[in-house]
């Protein structure tokens, strides 16, 4: 029984650092042409967005928008991919096992 506790306690604690290192972690995502950019952590909170002043002007915004979307998705894709990875061995050490993982 004691066993068990201490076990829970280090996975907590284990988990515990991995979401200050997801939270440490920074990923960046730049558009094709590098007129975008934004930088989300690991912990997928979105933390800058860059858009170079030429997509600001008028007539622009449907291509700012189109641009917007596809960074932010490939931003948000490269977050979740890193804190998969970082979780990975955490969830082996629980006895959680998820396919594709």
């Amino acid at each position: 029984m004691f066993d068990k506790a201490k076990q829970l306690y280090q996975l907590q604690k284990k988990a515990k650092e991995v979401q200050k290192e997801l939270k440490g972690t920074e990923v960046e995502a730049r558009s094709s042409d590098g007129l975008i950019s934004v930088v989300f952590s690991a912990d997928q909170k979105l933390k800058s967005v860059e858009i170079d002043p030429s997509l600001l002007q008028e007539g622009k915004k449907r291509e700012l928008e189109e641009k917007l979307i596809r960074v932010v998705t490939e931003g948000l894709s490269r977050a979740q991919a890193v804190a998969a990875e970082k979780t990975k061995d955490l969830m082996g050490q629980m006895g959680i096992n998820i396919p594709g993982m």
